[in-house]
């Protein structure tokens, strides 16, 4: 018996591969010869979402604080979609949050915007520089350090819009993207794919005869 394939599928990116390790873990041999089936990723990422983002959900509800943030749904979909990629490894998915609630909020104090209400529907100037300067910290910085993260680009939005405007709701935020982390960690590495504890993957290793 040998490790999945640790390559990216067309159209299907990691899920394959992680479908096709959990079945071998779980000795499902059915659904071990179906895991390029469209129908069987479907339903994993249906399972998989309900999971990862249900368990935030459960958590905001339990704690009445603001856990689920809509960039989260990206980041979720990348950690599971294409494991083994830059943008999904721990440490560019929490740098580029990091980041991004960063820039929003120091976009928000340069236009004195903290302590006013979101105004999507009626934008001012002063909203359209704090985006402005939101998207153009938040980006340049992510390629300097290293860490991109395609959909920090919508976290930081997200604050520069006003609708996350405190430091208290970033770092809710950010413990949000470490549950997701551990999460992918855990189903991830049960696959059988050697998804990184922090950096990206350079070179996957080939798969290994068991």
């Amino acid at each position: 018996m040998s490790s999945p394939v640790q390559a990216s599928h067309p159209n299907l990116g990691s899920l394959p591969d992680v479908v096709e390790g959990l079945a071998r873990r779980l000795r499902l041999g059915r659904l071990e010869s179906r895991h390029n089936s469209r129908l069987i990723i479907g339903l994993y990422v249906m399972l998989n979402s309900a999971l990862t983002i249900g368990l935030l959900a459960v958590v905001a509800v339990l704690t009445q604080e603001p856990f689920l943030f809509p960039s989260l749904g990206p980041t979720a979909f990348i950690l599971f979609f294409s494991a083994l990629s830059a943008q999904a490894c721990p440490r560019n998915v929490f740098c580029g949050q990091l980041i991004a609630v960063v820039a929003g909020i120091l976009a928000l104090a340069m236009f004195g915007l903290l302590t006013l209400p979101p105004d999507i529907d009626s934008l001012t100037w002063s909203r359209v520089g704090a985006i402005l300067v939101a998207m153009c910290l938040t980006f340049p910085v992510m390629i300097w350090l290293g860490v991109p993260h395609a959909p920090a680009g919508a976290t930081t939005l997200i604050v520069a819009c006003g609708v996350m405007n405190t430091p208290r709701q970033g770092l809710i935020l950010m413990v949000a993207v470490v549950v997701l982390l551990a999460e992918a960690m855990i189903i991830n590495r049960l696959a059988g794919l050697p998804y990184p504890w922090w950096s990206p993957v350079k070179n996957a290793p080939p798969p290994v005869p068991e």
